[in-house]
């Protein structure tokens, strides 16, 4: 038992770090994307294909503290799919915003269901996943809301993108905050004895 605990110790250290580090990248993405870059259409562009490509970067390295690919379908299958999307992004920035949120609403939904399976996964270990439940299958909703207004004849923008990862930060922020406060109340009935 207490390996077990000191297992699920060190792997929550790392994934308060990590959910941390995700929250304050999406919450730059947010503020650069509402503020700065929904006027300047070349760095909207790289912006729109660089949060995939993020994406894809966080869950190979969230894997290989994990025990790999290998060992992560979900996380696996989450990586190849924020690869492919970065591209789709790329080649979609070549015909209107309505592709490029078309491939975002896809994305949202696939990788918002490869999320909840992962913290699915993870709540056997580290416990504290819920707020990571709920970000995936809020995800896969926006997803959709994202598919039907990318057909529809409104101008879409950056700013169309940025609630999306505004949430998503929140429920990093979230994870984060309820695994230090998890670690905290583990811990003190030990500093007690």
């Amino acid at each position: 038992m207490p390996a077990r605990m000191n297992h699920a110790q060190s792997s929550n250290g790392w994934l308060k770090s990590y959910y941390f580090l995700r929250f304050a990248v999406s919450a730059a993405w947010v503020a650069i994307a509402v503020t700065v870059a929904k006027s300047v259409p070349p760095l909207a562009a790289v912006m729109l294909v660089a949060y995939p490509a993020w994406d894809a970067l966080a869950n190979y390295v969230d894997a290989q503290r994990s025990g790999g690919l290998g060992r992560n379908k979900s996380q696996l299958l989450n990586f190849a799919v924020s690869i492919v999307t970065a591209i789709a992004v790329a080649i979609a920035l070549g015909r209107s915003m309505n592709a490029v949120l078309a491939v975002y609403g896809v994305w949202a939904v696939v990788s918002g269901a490869f999320q909840l399976l992962t913290a699915a996964r993870r709540w056997k270990s580290n416990g504290a996943q819920w707020a990571m439940i709920l970000s995936g299958a809020q995800s896969a909703l926006a997803g959709l809301f994202f598919v039907k207004m990318a057909d529809g004849a409104e101008a879409i923008g950056i700013a169309n993108v940025a609630p999306y990862a505004a949430f998503g930060a929140f429920y990093f922020l979230v994870s984060a905050v309820w695994l230090s406060v998890s670690d905290i109340l583990r811990k003190s009935p030990q500093a007690v004895r």
